[in-house]
């Protein structure tokens, strides 16, 4: 079986979305499914530099991601998220469809143009797509009157989370089968002996709620002397935030975009994990990560976050509010023994439930039911 997942972003900024698609691919092909990701790339350059003022991974993409085109950064649901928009992108889909022969086509956000749009009116085979955004979404009111027809296309659509379900169902009414993102899981992971860092991992848009923890920092370092190791997020962006905020602190360490398997020894090895977002977040895949490596978390109370994490698995706080950020950092910094039981719950609830394997043979039954149905369809 062939499949091609269609992704709307660039390859070259990595995002929840570009990762969820990543590890499908990966998993996908240790059951034996050849895949291919379609995706923009933004290469090394002059235009790059000029189109994209945060730093990103510009080397050549991997034999089994297609680039179709530069992207842009058009700000969407609290977000500055890089959409190829090229037209030349929606050529370019229409001829590795008919060239790739693809069994099945697996679209992440399918309204999103070009890239998921053009997927949708190319593709001649059972289509999956997968809703990944939270929130009002209002621009999919134009996406609902111009394209939202092409919806009638997919055959089998997807949520990760509940909240995904209900943004989706609120503008495109339907069946959703919540498949939630999955999460690498090390081999092994040690609750104990955790070096005195706080880490916290995403990019520098105001609804990750980066200043909320920078404002907390000075007085969270002060009662537990930790360092904190900001991941993700552009260091030009976060050190004129610090500046704004007027947080000048030796014990910040920004490390800007880092790879796999860096990312997790950061995470197995620190003490905690602060997700301090705002809002408009349809999953915790920065929590299941933390999960993974028993590294337990303090999180904000908002729907995406609240589904993911159990009182056995870390602590919840209401968004916004750095005096109880400070609280809970602290005092779960303090409490070795609670922090090995919460991480140690963690890591057994992202097997249970967010084990990319079990994920891949789930998808890889969806897809095997509709290329035999697909079969069936053109055998009568």
């Amino acid at each position: 079986m062939k499949v091609g997942i269609v992704v709307p972003f660039s390859w070259s900024y990595w995002g929840g979305v570009n990762e969820h698609a990543y590890h499908q691919a990966r998993a996908l092909e240790k059951l034996g499914i050849e895949t291919q990701t379609i995706i923009g790339h933004d290469p090394p350059g002059v235009q790059t530099r000029l189109l994209h003022p945060r730093a990103g991974r510009h080397d050549r993409p991997p034999a089994d991601v297609i680039p179709i085109g530069r992207s842009v950064i058009v700000p969407a649901n609290a977000s500055l998220p890089n959409i190829v928009l090229s037209p030349s992108a929606i050529f370019r889909i229409r001829k590795l469809m008919r060239e790739e022969r693809f069994d099945v086509i697996h679209v992440h956000e399918p309204m999103t143009p070009a890239t998921s749009v053009a997927a949708l009116v190319w593709a001649r085979c059972p289509i999956v797509a997968t809703h990944h955004a939270a929130g009002e979404l209002g621009w999919l009111r134009y996406g609902q009157h111009f394209w939202g027809n092409l919806l009638h296309r997919v055959d089998y659509r997807i949520a990760v989370s509940e909240q995904a379900r209900l943004s989706a169902a609120r503008w495109f009414p339907a069946h959703y089968d919540i498949v939630p993102n999955g999460v690498q899981i090390p081999e092994t992971a040690d609750a104990t002996g955790r070096a005195n860092r706080i880490v916290f991992i995403g990019r520098h848009d105001p609804r990750k709620g980066l200043e909320v923890l920078l404002r907390a920092w000075p007085e969270i370092h002060r009662r537990t002397g930790a360092r904190l190791r900001i991941i993700g997020a552009d260091p030009l962006a976060v050190g004129l935030l610090m500046a704004r905020t007027h947080v000048h602190e030796e014990s910040i360490d920004v490390l800007g975009f880092i790879d796999e398997d860096e990312l997790t020894r950061e995470v197995e090895t620190a003490q905690l994990l602060v997700a301090p977002s705002l809002g408009q977040e349809s999953f915790g895949m920065v929590l299941t990560r933390a999960f993974a490596c028993a590294t337990p978390v303090v999180a904000s109370d908002i729907p995406g976050y609240a589904a993911v994490l159990t009182p056995e698995t870390g602590v919840l706080v209401p968004p916004g509010d750095v005096a109880a950020l400070v609280e809970a950092v602290s005092a779960l910094s303090a409490d070795e023994p609670r922090r090995r039981a919460l991480g140690e719950a963690a890591r057994r609830l992202a097997i249970e439930r967010y084990s990319w394997d079990d994920i891949g043979r789930r998808l890889a039954a969806i897809y095997e039911n509709l290329v035999a149905q697909a079969r069936a369809g053109r055998a009568a």
